[in-house]
């Protein structure tokens, strides 16, 4: 799988760390002018990262926008917590998302990942554990369609 951010600061690194097997691209929001592909993950699902909030979810709609239109499927959106609640004006706008991709998933605020070196050493309260279990299932139902679809996935993700 592929975890990219729709901006900076997004959690990518931390949700690649939490699932095992992804490449991490961090964020692609610089990418998304060019008049190219941010992203070309060679038919592997794509996770999405996002902050809750209204700004973040505007981003997550052009990242969603752009890599759609380059024929890249998001397979998940992760939408993940900083601590603070979701606004209405966020949850409206992720809300008009939910048809676009696989599936929204929210991540919650968990205090320890910001403390450790390696996210994946943490052990992550239920509420989380659940979250990207979630994750991991909508991937995996992403992964098993494009192999239908495509055959074997092959070759490295890269930014094109």
């Amino acid at each position: 799988m592929v975890v990219a951010g729709a901006h900076g600061g997004a959690g990518t690194s931390t949700l690649a760390a939490l699932l095992p097997a992804v490449w991490d691209m961090g964020s692609i929001e610089s990418l998304l002018e060019l008049e190219c592909a941010p992203l070309d993950a060679k038919g592997r699902p794509i996770v999405l990262a996002a902050r809750n909030t209204a700004a973040a979810a505007t981003r997550a709609t052009a990242a969603i926008g752009v890599l759609r239109e380059w024929d890249e499927r998001v397979a998940a959106l992760a939408i993940v917590s900083d601590g603070g609640p979701e606004s209405r004006d966020a949850t409206a706008r992720f809300a008009l998302l939910e048809a676009r991709v696989g599936g929204i998933v929210r991540i919650p605020h968990v205090r320890r990942l910001r403390l450790a070196e390696n996210p994946a050493e943490v052990v992550l309260p239920g509420k989380a554990r659940h979250a990207i279990d979630q994750l991991r299932r909508l991937v995996d139902d992403a992964g098993d369609n494009a192999t239908t679809r495509h055959g074997q996935c092959r070759g490295e993700v890269a930014c094109r």
